[in-house]
């Protein structure tokens, strides 16, 4: 019987990483640390490890430490949530805007501890240029969000004047506050609940500024001709219209006739 020499396995093909891979690698396993973990509270020997590196390859690519490792790895995270405003302009405005928040949300739950740390601020890597990256995001969705009410100053539109603009900012300031009131709450209720709440709350705050602000209404006006009655705007005026019933005895008498 003739016997054959065991054929080693295939070696495994080994390819030396960019530049720009190997920097995108880093920051992934700096962001999947500070997305649990508060940033002061992760050191570069942990990147190294979740990365499977030398610390001194960390050092190699951000020579400013982990000061500058988290702006970096902050600045990816940013880009990653701006994304998540960026909806193509199609179907009713409010469904749109609930797709936005089921991106944002969805995000805030995976990066949970991250996101509130982020947020909240008072960590001893916050600089004002993390502080000008969250601001960045900010601006960033609000520019978003007033691209899907038509107000974004491009081709056959007008720019968003200050109420509206103002509107927008203080909404986007209320998801937030809302989205760090969820996680402390230990993420209830669920985030379809949530979402749908935070459209309503839009809706709302244009409703109530349209009343007020000749700009703001007639951006309602055409973004209602927009909506349909199974949609967000749709289901809210059903829910709404009963109770705003209830305070037709505020309304002023009507003159008395002759």
């Amino acid at each position: 019987m003739t016997s054959t020499a065991a054929v080693p396995p295939p070696r495994a093909t080994y390819r030396r990483l960019s530049v720009e891979e190997r920097r995108a690698q880093l920051l992934l396993a700096a962001l999947g640390l500070f997305a649990h973990r508060a940033p002061d509270e992760v050191s570069l020997d942990e990147v190294a490890v979740a990365a499977g590196v030398s610390r001194p390859l960390v050092y190699r690519y951000f020579p400013g430490g982990r000061q500058q490792l988290y702006e970096a790895a902050l600045g990816s995270a940013a880009d990653e949530l701006t994304l998540c405003f960026t909806e193509p302009p199609v179907g009713p405005p409010t469904e749109r805007v609930a797709r936005v928040l089921d991106r944002y949300l969805r995000f805030v739950d995976e990066h949970d501890t991250g996101f509130s740390a982020l947020l909240r601020g008072g960590s001893v890597v916050e600089t004002s240029r993390t502080t000008t990256i969250v601001d960045g995001v900010r601006r960033a969705a609000a520019d978003e969000i007033l691209r899907h009410l038509g107000r974004m100053g491009g081709a056959g539109e007008q720019p968003a004047g200050p109420r509206l603009r103002m509107m927008v900012r203080s909404w986007i300031a209320a998801v937030e506050a809302a989205s760090l009131m969820w996680l402390d709450d230990g993420k209830q209720p669920a985030a379809a609940e949530l979402r749908g709440w935070l459209v309503d709350h839009l809706i709302a705050l244009l409703a109530a500024t349209a009343a007020t602000d000749p700009e703001t209404a007639a951006v309602v006006n055409d973004l209602l001709a927009l909506e349909t009655s199974e949609g967000p705007a749709g289901q809210l005026a059903e829910r709404v219209i009963p109770v705003v019933a209830e305070a037709a005895h505020l309304l002023p008498a009507p003159p008395a006739s002759d």
